[in-house]
């Protein structure tokens, strides 16, 4: 494809907060337009009315699913809550290539789906051909999707830690807590309790203790990974920060092996990885060290128990955790360079 080549996206449900994160890249990607935008409950609006920080990029205005043109597309760009991307996807033209955000197309199998989402899945069809978009780990399947389910933000933090060392039997797959905050912004842009500055600010506490939907996910990519059935600990809290994620994960090391094991597993795995590095000697990751960024940070420490390891991954959650991990799938989908559009370095402090 040229460099100079523009593809028509559109972005669905582009008045929440990954979808404002998928405009704000969809802009300064050299290779996109952005055609259209919708939002039916705030359809007729100008995207500034919703989102004030994009009024100098002149977008189209808000519109219904409905109204657009989807002849004059490319590629969609989904970022509707979970449970009701489904009949939406269902319903687009086949010839555009589709970036879902949300939850509706990861779960590979739809009883699982079913148990965790409480209704029966309404696009199976679908469901059989897509991909799950860990870029990292499913580039060559993604390079030749037309429907890429993007990981949850939870999961590409853990299972970009994770996964290379339960592949190669560096831990215990079957003994593993997983210990996950997230900034608010996580929960969505919709008004929640548990969300509003008096509930979230100045503190910080667990959420969906041993019924949160990322689990299986999780669960799913590291039961392949191990070859068995895996299930883990998984606790995740909310922080109040308006974006960021960080994961603390507690493992028994297999016998014989080591932290520093460990360290040079994950080094070598993500050595040429433009968006994944393992935290300077001596340094920690912490969640100011990858904002704004499409970046993934690690870390490795041994666990002063003898045969444990303590492993660390932070990222942005709306960039590489959502909007910026779906430009990445974007630009593999189109044979493009995969950093295009995503060089933008840390925000920091």
């Amino acid at each position: 494809m040229s460099s100079a080549q523009k593809i028509r996206v559109a972005v669905i449900g582009a008045s929440g907060y990954t979808g404002a994160d998928l405009v704000r890249l969809a802009h300064a990607h050299p290779n996109m337009e952005i055609v259209a935008l919708t939002a039916n409950s705030h359809a007729g609006k100008p995207m500034e009315a919703v989102f004030p920080h994009l009024s100098s990029l002149g977008l189209p205005g808000l519109v219904t699913n409905d109204d657009v043109d989807w002849s004059g597309v490319d590629a969609a760009f989904c970022g509707l809550p979970h449970a009701t991307s489904q009949q939406v996807i269902k319903a687009l033209p086949d010839h555009l290539k589709i970036i879902d955000m949300s939850a509706d197309f990861r779960l590979r199998n739809p009883e699982t789906y079913k148990q965790w989402y409480g209704n029966e899945h309404a696009a199976l069809d679908l469901q059989a051909d897509a991909v799950y978009g860990l870029t990292e780990h499913y580039r060559d399947q993604i390079a030749g999707a037309r429907l890429v389910a993007c990981p949850g933000c939870y999961p590409t933090a853990v299972l970009m830690l994770l996964l290379p060392l339960v592949a190669d039997g560096l831990i215990d797959a079957s003994d593993l807590v997983i210990d996950a905050k997230s900034g608010v912004s996580g929960a969505g842009r919709g008004l929640k309790q548990n969300t509003l500055f008096c509930e979230s600010g100045e503190g910080m506490g667990p959420y969906s203790i041993g019924k949160h939907r990322h689990a299986p996910e999780i669960e799913q990519e590291l039961s392949i990974a191990a070859g068995r059935d895996v299930i883990v600990n998984f606790t995740p809290h909310l922080v109040p920060m308006s974006r960021g994620e960080f994961i603390t994960a507690y493992a028994r090391l297999a016998p014989g092996k080591t932290a520093r094991d460990c360290h040079q597993v994950l080094s070598e795995r993500y050595g040429n990885e433009p968006f994944v590095n393992m935290a300077p000697d001596g340094i920690m990751p912490a969640t100011q060290f990858v904002r704004g960024s499409n970046r993934v940070m690690m870390g490795v420490v041994a666990d002063r128990i003898e045969g444990r390891v303590v492993l660390l991954s932070t990222l942005d959650n709306l960039v590489k955790g959502s909007a910026g991990q779906a430009v990445q799938n974007f630009n593999l989908m189109f044979g493009l360079p995969e950093a295009t559009g995503l060089e933008q370095v840390t925000l920091f402090p």
